[in-house]
């Protein structure tokens, strides 16, 4: 039971880590901007296949967060009730749930708008300024909910590694402010070299 538990543990903990991915989109679109690129097709084709598939990627590590959580408290010393009689249990439900909102909320309603322009293009398709002045406000909407996401995410794992031992509550909240400007940070700035 000890090592099935374990290994509970482990897919929880590697799924979130999987979920960084949204880091090195928020790099890609930036890297993208500091080189200048404009429109192309074949790669903005590409990379919005990228990031249409994605998504199953987004849901799976997410299911497989909120299933192996509850098996941890159900198996775990914590028990089920944790859910509501600990702040900290409570609120990663919270964001996982928001996550999962979060990215449907980009899959189902943005994502298609964004490809819909995209119909009616072909790899000589000449790009017109008013083409550009639509897609831009879907694509920078989409960035600003990625960068939400990589914030909830990250605080996640702030809340995830004091579940057994908390942090004091000034630690934490420094924390999550980091976070917060972390994720603003890599959303307008260009991550060169890890952390700056």
């Amino acid at each position: 039971m000890e090592v099935f538990y374990d290994l509970i543990r482990f897919f929880h903990v590697i799924s979130f880590v999987f979920m960084c991915v949204l880091l090195f989109n928020l790099i890609v679109a930036n890297e993208r901007v500091l080189h200048g690129i404009s429109y192309n097709f074949n790669a903005d084709k590409h990379i919005e296949t990228i990031i249409k598939s994605g998504v199953v990627w987004c849901y799976i590590n997410q299911l497989t967060i909120l299933i192996t959580g509850l098996l941890l408290l159900i198996l775990g010393h914590l028990g089920f009730e944790a859910l509501w009689t600990d702040w900290i249990i409570l609120a990663k439900t919270i964001i996982i749930l928001v996550l999962m909102g979060t990215i449907s909320l980009v899959h189902f309603k943005l994502q298609p708008k964004i490809e819909s322009l995209f119909t009616a293009l072909t790899t000589d398709s000449k790009i017109t300024d008013e083409m550009i002045l639509k897609l831009r406000p879907y694509r920078l909407w989409r960035k600003w909910m990625t960068t939400f996401y990589l914030f909830l995410v990250i605080v996640a794992v702030i809340l995830g590694i004091q579940v057994y031992e908390p942090f004091t509550l000034e630690t934490t909240i420094a924390l999550i402010v980091l976070t917060g400007l972390f994720s603003l940070f890599a959303d307008k700035i260009f991550l060169r070299f890890g952390w700056i």
